[in-house]
């Protein structure tokens, strides 16, 4: 089974995605940490990103998919398969993801969007951080990245919608009821 999870900044993904890759023995593949790795391990590709971030620039959708691909390779037999959290952002960077995994024949089975409302999730960023004390969650930044998810994302629902793909769960309930809300989706498929 491979998952795409989606939700704005304090949805919780970060949760529910531990829950679900523990629960379904998947590999919870953040393009963050997989492209942080290979720059640490000094790959080939890990050495075309670092001087991308070093000038400050993004690095490319082309040299994130090949990261992506090796990583899939690499683990394709450990697991029983992925959940991307942080990408796609965007429905281009879907339709290059979706190239990529069809040349290693494999495919999206679901695309799980947390539903919040941008009022609760200020207040939920706002409490996270004064208990967990992370420097990047002030209302500005916050109210910046939401723009940012709103903007890029609301193509991106549309786009997996179009293959009925996307599932709806609602992220303003108790996380344990939102795990169970997941599980049902993914345990009827």
């Amino acid at each position: 089974m491979n998952l795409i999870l989606l939700g704005p900044p304090g949805a919780g993904k970060g949760t529910q995605a531990k829950s679900i890759c523990d629960k379904f023995n998947l590999c919870h593949l953040s393009t963050g940490d997989i492209l942080r790795n290979e720059v640490a391990n000094q790959t080939e590709l890990g050495k075309q990103a670092k001087d991308i971030m070093d000038k400050g620039e993004l690095v490319s959708n082309e040299v994130i998919l090949q990261i992506i691909k090796n990583f899939i390779d690499n683990n394709l037999s450990k697991f029983t398969g992925f959940l991307f959290d942080g990408f796609p952002r965007s429905a281009e960077q879907a339709d290059m993801l979706n190239k990529v995994l069809n040349d290693i024949k494999v495919s999206i089975d679901k695309v799980i969007l947390l539903d919040v409302d941008q009022s609760i999730l200020l207040n939920r960023i706002m409490k996270r951080k004064e208990e967990e004390g992370r420097v990047d969650d002030s209302e500005k930044v916050l109210k910046s990245r939401l723009d940012v998810y709103f903007t890029q994302t609301q193509p991106l629902i549309d786009y997996y919608l179009n293959l009925n793909l996307l599932k709806k769960v609602d992220g303003t309930k108790e996380i344990n009821q939102v795990n169970q809300d997941i599980n049902t989706i993914l345990e009827a498929a």
